[in-house]
């Protein structure tokens, strides 16, 4: 599985959880892998999903929990359609709570669900319910609203998808924990291979072997990955300008800057704040 890109989610150091609730969704993203788990659930729309080494038709009703760095997409029809999904921690089974015996069948089913399970459901099934009222609720509500989705769907029957090798790997290396906060924290600044392998008392080519190894990316599309993703955030959220954007996440060159987010999303900086303002009215 070649081209598969790094996504950058949503979710933050101090979230559980966070919900993505978007009607007529394009499903234009390319395949990508994140940090995060997710689960996502397609509503009124047909059409096919792969997932790691698996491709697989759905109608109707789709509902897939899928296990951090698992590669995937999703194509379908793009009218009258509701795509629901949830992103959280894929740290999350290292949370002591999931420790304690009220949350074990959901530990024992996350533990389980690799690298994805997909759930057989009609439109009226109570999980799909259940999915709605989390992309509804608020605060403390939807704590508990994703904390019974959870256990929900730990106790239904499921089919395992694809394998378990997925093309990136979460990588427990100090080393490259170290390069990857050093990059985050100078994400605007020009980082050069030679900087962030001297952080780590490597030559440029070891660190480049030894980087690839651990992350299944180069360090430069690594670089660029994050970047892009800030630049989405600032596209979103922000009045900035795409030239401020561009210099804002390190680009030093917006010609540049307009290739690579091109590629990495299928359209440029400006058509993509446009797209963005549509779907998150």
């Amino acid at each position: 599985m070649k081209n598969v890109q790094q996504e950058i989610t949503p979710v933050k150091s101090d979230d559980l959880f966070v919900v993505l609730d978007h009607k007529n969704a394009k499903f234009d993203y390319p395949i990508h892998c994140h940090a995060e788990y997710e689960i996502n659930l397609v509503l009124n729309s047909e059409g096919k999903h792969i997932i790691s080494t698996n491709e697989e038709l759905f109608s109707a009703v789709d509902l897939v929990i899928i296990a951090p760095f698992v590669p995937h997409v999703w194509k379908g029809r793009e009218e009258g359609n509701r795509v629901i999904t949830v992103q959280f921690s894929g740290k999350m089974l290292d949370y002591p709570i999931l420790r304690l015996r009220q949350f074990r069948s959901i530990e024992a089913f996350l533990r389980r669900a690799v690298p994805a399970a997909k759930f057989h459901l009609s439109e009226q099934d109570p999980l799909v319910a259940e999915a709605i009222a989390l992309a509804g609720a608020r605060n403390f509500e939807a704590t508990v609203s994703f904390l019974r989705l959870l256990n929900s769907m730990s106790e239904r029957e499921y089919a395992i998808l694809g394998d378990s090798s997925p093309q990136m790997r979460h990588s427990q290396s100090r080393r490259v924990a170290r390069v990857m906060d050093y990059s985050l924290k100078h994400l605007g600044e020009t980082i050069r291979l030679s900087d962030v392998a001297s952080l780590v008392d490597m030559s440029d080519s070891a660190f480049s072997h030894f980087f690839k190894k651990h992350t299944n990316l180069s360090y430069i599309t690594y670089l660029n990955g994050i970047r892009i993703a800030r630049a989405c955030r600032a596209l979103e959220s922000t009045a900035m300008s795409i030239s401020e954007i561009c210099w804002d996440c390190g680009f030093n060159n917006k010609s540049n800057f307009n290739r690579l987010f091109l590629q990495a999303k299928g359209m440029t900086p400006s058509a993509y704040r446009k797209y963005i303002s549509r779907i998150l009215v």
